[in-house]
């Protein structure tokens, strides 16, 4: 399935840096701006498989609230 994000890029130093809007945490720079288009699509693509894969042996989890009461 096919999904469109938003990169938001910028020039630092020589290169494109950018990040997802919709997806914090999916970073990654470039020489050229299609060259950051590449690496953010790896970088979610690791993050998504990051994401399915099982937890570590003796793993556990909790959910939390955060925030005011």
């Amino acid at each position: 399935m096919q999904r469109t994000f938003t990169l938001e890029y910028w020039l630092d130093d020589g290169w494109y840096v950018g990040k997802l809007r919709e997806v914090p945490g999916v970073f990654s720079q470039g020489e050229t701006l299609d060259e950051l288009e590449e690496n953010i699509r790896e970088a979610y693509d690791l993050m998504l498989e990051e994401a399915v894969q099982p937890q570590q042996s003796g793993m556990e989890t909790k959910e939390i609230t955060i925030g005011a009461e």
